[in-house]
């Protein structure tokens, strides 16, 4: 048993992340890629979610990343993992209510993405949250070649009862592990 925490993405992060990115796509992007967005795109933001095993507080493991860009009143959702022991458990959903509050907070209306067409896990997030599935965008993925299905929430509302754990210090997501 431990929890999670959200909280965002430093450079000293980018190993960690090209890990997890790495693991969780069939086409990842390159540590110069993350670098850049990182620490050279200012639209770009990173938020992680970190593990803290209960009782060694001082040990933190990070298990989900999720890229996405506050582009005038738009929230763009670029890249989202979580490891795969850790799926299933709210983090995902707690990487996109943080970002959404962060665009929010910076003028966005709406929220915009591309998911793989066969990703139904994904799928089934992003329409949990309330983004409604658009056109596709055909062969948008290589590795293997995949149509893209573009999502939108628009507008942007965070419902407070959807959210999931309890509202910890710093607005970051704190939840109990399974």
């Amino acid at each position: 048993m431990g929890e999670w925490i959200i909280a965002p993405a430093t450079v000293e992060s980018l190993p960690d992340i090209l890990q997890i990115e790495e693991a969780c796509f069939s086409a990842p992007w390159t540590r110069k890629m993350l670098q850049a967005e990182l620490s050279g795109n200012p639209f770009a933001h990173f938020l992680l979610a970190k593990r803290v095993s209960q009782g060694q507080a001082d040990v933190i493991s990070i298990v989900g990343y999720l890229c996405f860009w506050v582009v005038f009143e738009e929230v763009r959702l670029m890249n989202l993992a979580v490891i795969e022991p850790m799926r299933q458990k709210g983090i995902a959903s707690a990487l996109v209510k943080k970002a959404l509050e962060v665009g929010l907070a910076q003028g966005a209306m709406r929220a915009v993405l591309e998911v793989r067409a066969s990703n139904q896990a994904a799928h089934g997030l992003y329409r949990s949250l309330g983004f409604q599935g658009g056109t596709t965008r055909p062969a948008y993925y290589t590795a293997p070649v995949e149509d893209a299905l573009l999502m939108e929430l628009d507008p942007i509302v965070l419902e407070s009862d959807r959210l999931t754990g309890e509202v910890g210090r710093g607005g970051e997501h704190i939840r109990p592990l399974q």
